[in-house]
């Protein structure tokens, strides 16, 4: 992207790709070959508007998303109105959500003994849908393959359950050589077997890509949506959805000796000219950005000098004329992948998208 026009603002900017959101749903379809894409909508579409996001994506066939929270899937039903579409959530059925779950019409993803006996107890005669999480190896959520076992010996506890969907949640899928994602298919084809009139779903975003043995009825993508590569790196095939700019406040020389921002962690070996955004960690970029990290500008990228602080960073703009105050930088975006960028602050994409904070201005594009 080539430097751009000067524009009056003091804040970061956030442009949502709708398009680029459409055609990365498209290439995970393509991808799941016949499976279900049912994509992850937590954390307000990973900090990028869940109504926005949810909207669009089922304008591209999405009839199925996935939620964590109550509050995000009666949040989500609102949003979608008259539009028919299964929301998955992804807690269950906590105590006392059962009448919530019921009301915003949700199908809660049951994860323990208890959770089922809560959900077929509310049922009171009558029969509700569910999904059953069986945990293969992540050991976070979900019934131990062998309390599958004990659950379908006693099938009273679902008597007015009806399983439509099983599940299981991979933990290396962004590693494909990782032996766990053998032993998780394995255990998921053996534990799933149990409920063979249930819809099976195994894979995340790295899942998808691990083979057509991981698709099964249902694939659940998450970030891969919204632009991160399905291995922790930049994919070509992704676009990138989110891109998060800021504008140049001051631009500024620092004498070869003197040094920059909080607790003077960077000091000029030589005379460097010096661009300060309003931009900081209030807005989502990672405090640990530094040293590694770098914006992209005037078709190269350029690093940042100093500490993140709350609201600015320094970047080095030596020898780059078009550098001026009111100029927008590239933070994330398609210039700068979100995988980049997260891996120079040491965490995920996941992460860096999901803090990015309110203050910055949102723009969308495409519907």
């Amino acid at each position: 992207m080539s430097a751009k026009a000067a524009v009056v603002t003091d804040t970061a900017l956030l442009t949502l790709d709708l398009d680029a959101l459409a055609s990365n749903h498209a290439v995970l379809v393509a991808e799941a070959a016949g499976a279900e894409v049912a994509p992850a909508v937590k954390a307000d579409g990973y900090g990028l508007s869940a109504p926005l996001v949810a909207g669009r994506l089922w304008d591209a066939g999405a009839r199925s998303f996935y939620v964590a929270r109550l509050s995000e899937g009666v949040a989500l039903r609102r949003a979608l109105g008259d539009r028919v579409a299964t929301i998955y959530l992804l807690d269950g059925v906590t105590p006392g959500a059962a009448p919530a779950i019921e009301a915003a019409g949700l199908t809660p993803v049951l994860n323990s003994l208890p959770q089922v006996e809560a959900w077929n107890s509310h049922a009171r005669g009558r029969t509700l849908d569910a999904a059953l999480h069986i945990d293969t190896g992540m050991n976070r959520l979900g019934l131990r393959p062998e309390e599958a076992v004990v659950l379908t010996g006693a099938m009273d506890r679902l008597k007015f359950l009806n399983i439509s969907l099983v599940v299981s949640h991979l933990a290396c899928a962004s590693q494909p050589d990782h032996p766990l994602n053998a032993r998780q298919l394995a255990r998921f084809t053996e534990a799933a077997a149990l409920f063979p009139d249930a819809r099976h779903s195994l894979a995340n975003s790295g899942g998808i890509f691990l083979g057509p043995a991981y698709h099964f009825d249902q694939v659940r993508p998450g970030i891969s949506l919204y632009g991160g590569g399905p291995l922790d790196a930049p994919d070509p095939r992704l676009k990138a959805v989110a891109t998060l700019e800021a504008p140049i406040l001051q631009t500024r020389v620092v004498p070869r000796g003197e040094s920059i921002g909080y607790g003077a962690t960077f000091t000029a070996t030589q005379t460097t000219r010096v661009a300060i955004l309003a931009v900081g960690y209030a807005d989502g970029v990672p405090r640990a950005a530094h040293p590694r990290g770098a914006v992209w500008f005037d078709g190269a990228r350029r690093p940042l000098l100093g500490r993140v602080s709350m609201d600015l960073i320094a970047v080095d703009v030596t020898d780059c004329d078009a550098a001026r105050p009111g100029a927008m930088m590239q933070i994330v975006g398609p210039d700068l992948p979100v995988d980049d960028a997260a891996a120079a602050a040491g965490t995920t994409a996941y992460e860096l998208l999901t803090r990015i904070a309110p203050r910055a201005r949102r723009v969308i594009k495409g519907g």
